[in-house]
């Protein structure tokens, strides 16, 4: 088996590194064929299902014009993780929007920013 390379994703991001493992998963964004395309956000990881998913959560402000204030809200996004990136719970990543993977995964975790503390 030859080396594998590290493609670049198109992604600059501060903090955001190249996995340091290689994988030979196809939908990897790093040394697959799965290309990254549409939003980028930052969540935390609450769970981790299967082999390959991830659930992240994103909190974020929403301005009620009513009371003058901003209540939090928050979403769960599903993700694959692909073999090259070690997850952790409450591990804040950066994910990146791609085609769909599954009926609810669209999104494919590009790396860890900051390791949780769990």
């Amino acid at each position: 088996m030859g080396e594998s390379v590290t493609r670049d994703v198109g992604v600059r991001f501060e903090g955001l590194e190249p996995p340091s493992k290689a994988c030979d998963d196809p939908e990897c964004p790093w040394h697959g064929h799965l290309k990254v395309r549409g939003g980028l956000t930052v969540g935390r990881v609450i769970k981790l299902r299967a082999k390959k998913l991830a659930i992240i959560e994103k909190e974020y402000l929403v301005y009620v014009r009513k009371y003058k204030r901003y209540e939090k809200r928050r979403s769960r996004i599903h993700a694959r993780v692909p073999p090259c990136v070690s997850l952790g719970l409450g591990d804040n990543v950066l994910i990146g929007e791609t085609r769909p993977l599954a009926k609810s995964v669209s999104w494919v975790v590009l790396g860890v920013l900051k390791k949780g503390g769990q």
